[in-house]
């Protein structure tokens, strides 16, 4: 079976995980923790080990290598890279979401490898932690791809400034494997002997938990959470109860190397370490902060010298952000040849906060206007994280009165704006896989107000905008959402009531837009109302309809007259993510429904499997195969089958054979949910539903060649 290309870019998860103090210790105990280290062990005074990372995402990880197509008989943990956003809770809701990013051709004897990268956040709202993981598929190489590039890691000439040595029990993998790493690998010696070993190994994340363990124990003791990085190579296997030790070289104050070798051997198990850790002032920063930050993130602000954008410029700057004030500095109508001085005075006011900012007074108007924001933040500040399109003019007539150049005026703004400073921001968030858009629509736009086709037409054009934005950008973790504030500026001080202005503060609709700009949001594709503190989702929602005449001929204006009611009714409307979603619907509706309800389907048994899998069988499939399964079905309607495959042709009997090639071992109600196509058979052995004895890689010829 060849590795899946296709799943290159696409979003895994959410994958939820619910976790209590009870498997924090239990992985501590997987990982060789004991009454030496009985803050990782003991419910009151607990303490995460930070490689707990990994055991509590194996779902994740098991669904990477479902998602690959990759041979299980061949996979192994290659690299593993975390980094550590904030300390791990002792209990509570994990979600993870993430992609494949690359698969690399090592060469056909060589095998490939899958990498993909994802985001874990607490029910807290916290981003925890970054998994970067690479699988090893030995026996997936020689597709013709390309290869990972090269990377070296020289540790120093002198002995290692600490060694910690360690030995896990024989039994070891039997208790790390209760974490959720039920890998058969790690257990069943007919599957390790399958896989070229002599019998089940460590597994490689077990090893690499002795490793978190020792690290911390010499450069930071009693302190994981202060831990930011972790990465490492697996390079050999190691079997249990064999001595090992991790050596560890600091390199310099908050950065050291380390490598974990077979004691007896001297083989490198563990290598190219990097560990990363803060410092005291930086842990106590850290804990200060809480909530959303934005260190280390660079925004963009267009329209900020005033009003909404001087708003979101200074919150994101109070709150860590690094951030580029744009402003042409013209008139409310865009007129004017502009000025530096509203952009210098946010920018001063931000540095007077002890923030960083630089002001832009480049037009968003133009295309190259556009390009040039975006590059002052990346020559400035080094990257670009955020994006607020927020500038914009009015020029207020009926249609009746508008000229051209009034209605193009404001589109040049507020859409062509968008795009102009979108486009090249987000070329950059690509590069980094990290983003956060936010577009500003208007109830205007959303709903009309007299006066304002110009601005109306701009503002829902830019949920358009959005809408397909959002498609472009999910799998390289740009999320673009749309605000659609109500308050007191320059554009509307002249608009609203009196008595309204003082309540309409631009503070009021900062939160929300925050809140679209952080890690933490989840929210892609969606439109906000937000003002004096109240906030509501508006959504644009498609009824259920009615299907006129049969979809083959083309209905009379009087038919939809007299459907009129059934067509225009949102009862029961649903929200589509995109066109395709859409055009399903329509359809759907549209596919002929059978007069008479169908038979129900005659129910599935095992022993009705087994009577017609001749039937199932795909002969042209079967060239050069020479196989027995033996199928062990459990349960009140299960029993034994073996079936034959050989010169092209099936056979079946009930009962066992006395040399199986391979042996299937299932409960009955799995078995039959596997054939009827409701559980993927990946899944179904990596989560220990679907057992195999014997030559494990025959066992996956079964799936090419039955057809149910």
């Amino acid at each position: 079976m060849a590795l899946n290309l296709q799943a290159i870019g696409k979003k895994i998860g959410p994958v939820t995980r619910e976790y209590t103090w009870k498997d924090v210790v239990l992985y501590a105990l997987g990982v060789g923790a004991g009454f030496d280290e009985l803050d990782y062990c003991y419910e009151n005074r607990l303490k995460v080990i930070p490689s707990f990372s990994i055991a509590a995402i194996f779902e994740f990880l098991a669904e990477v290598g479902l998602s690959s197509e990759a041979n299980l008989a061949g996979i192994l943990h290659g690299e593993q890279e975390i980094i550590f956003h904030n300390p791990i809770p002792v209990e509570g809701k994990l979600t993870t979401e993430g992609t494949i990013t690359h698969i690399y051709d090592k060469g056909a004897d060589k095998g490939a490898l899958v990498v993909a990268e994802a985001d874990t956040y607490h029910s807290n709202g916290q981003k925890l932690f970054t998994n970067n993981f690479t699988l090893f598929c030995r026996r997936d190489g020689g597709f013709g791809g390309q290869d990972a590039p090269k990377e070296t890691l020289e540790f120093p000439d002198r002995p290692p400034d600490f060694e910690e040595e360690g030995v896990s029990s024989p039994d070891q993998p039997l208790l790390y494997r209760m974490s959720g790493d039920i890998f058969a690998l790690h257990v069943d010696p007919d599957f390790a002997r399958a896989s070229g070993f002599d019998k089940p190994i460590m597994h490689g994340l077990c090893t690499h938990g002795y490793a978190c363990r020792a690290v911390i124990k010499h450069l930071f003791p009693g302190e994981p959470e202060r831990i930011k990085r972790f990465r490492n190579r697996f390079s050999k296997t190691l079997y249990p109860g064999i001595p090992f030790k991790t050596q560890i070289w600091k390199i310099e104050e908050g950065t050291a190397l380390f490598r974990t070798i077979n004691a007896e051997t001297g083989e490198v198990v563990i290598d190219r370490g990097i560990v990363e850790w803060l410092s005291r002032d930086e842990m106590e920063k850290r804990s200060r902060r809480g909530g959303i930050r934005f260190d280390e993130q660079v925004a963009v602000v267009t329209g900020a010298g005033a009003g909404l954008g001087r708003t979101y410029a200074l919150e994101l700057a109070r709150r860590g952000a690094r951030v580029v004030v744009n402003d042409l500095g013209g008139a409310r109508d865009g007129s004017g040849g502009g000025s530096a001085s509203p952009a210098d005075k946010v920018v001063e006011e931000i540095r007077a906060l002890g923030g960083e900012a630089v002001a832009n007074y480049d037009s968003v108007s133009t295309p190259e206007g556009g390009e040039a924001i975006v590059n002052q933040a990346v020559e400035t500040f080094g990257r670009i994280d955020i994006l607020i399109n927020n500038a914009g003019i009015l020029r207020d007539k009926t249609l009746a009165k508008m000229e051209p150049a009034q209605w193009d005026a404001v589109l040049a703004v507020h859409l062509d704006g968008a795009y102009n400073v979108t486009r090249p921001a987000l070329l950059r968030m690509r590069e980094n896989r990290y983003g956060r858009v936010i577009v500003t629509t208007s109830a205007a736009g959303l709903y009309g107000n007299f006066g304002q086709t110009n601005y109306s037409a701009a503002k829902m054009g830019l949920v358009g905008f959005m809408n397909t934005l959002k498609l472009e950008g999910e799998k390289h973790n740009i999320k673009v959402n749309a605000i659609a504030p109500v308050a007191t500026t320059r554009l509307t001080e002249d608009l609203l009531p009196q008595d309204l202005q003082a309540k309409l503060q631009p503070e009021f609709v900062a939160p929300m837009v925050l809140y679209l700009c952080s890690e933490q949001c989840p929210v892609n594709g969606a439109i906000y109302n937000a003002g004096m503190g109240y906030y509501s989702r508006a959504a644009v929602v498609t009824g259920s309809g009615a299907a006129i005449g049969s979809g083959t001929a083309v209905p009379t204006p009087e038919e939809v007259l007299a459907g009129i009611k059934q067509i225009t009714s949102l009862d029961d409307a649903k929200e589509f993510h995109s066109a395709t979603e859409a055009l399903g619907a329509m359809l759907d509706a549209l596919t002929p429904k059978a007069d008479k309800p169908a038979a129900p389907a005659k129910k599935l048994t095992v022993k009705g499997v087994f009577d017609r899998i001749t039937e199932a069988f795909l002969a042209d499939k079967a060239a050069g195969v020479d196989v027995v399964f033996q199928f062990q079905i459990s349960g009140p309607g299960g029993g034994d089958w073996c079936v034959t495959v050989k010169d092209g042709v099936c056979q079946s009997e009930v009962g066992t054979h006395a040399h199986p090639t391979t042996t299937i071992l299932m409960s009955e109600d799995d078995f039959l949910d596997l054939i009827g196509g409701k559980l993927n058979a990946m899944k179904a052995f990596t989560s220990g539903k679907l057992k195999v004895q014997g030559d494990l890689v025959k066992s996956q010829l079964i799936e090419k060649l039955f057809k149910f």
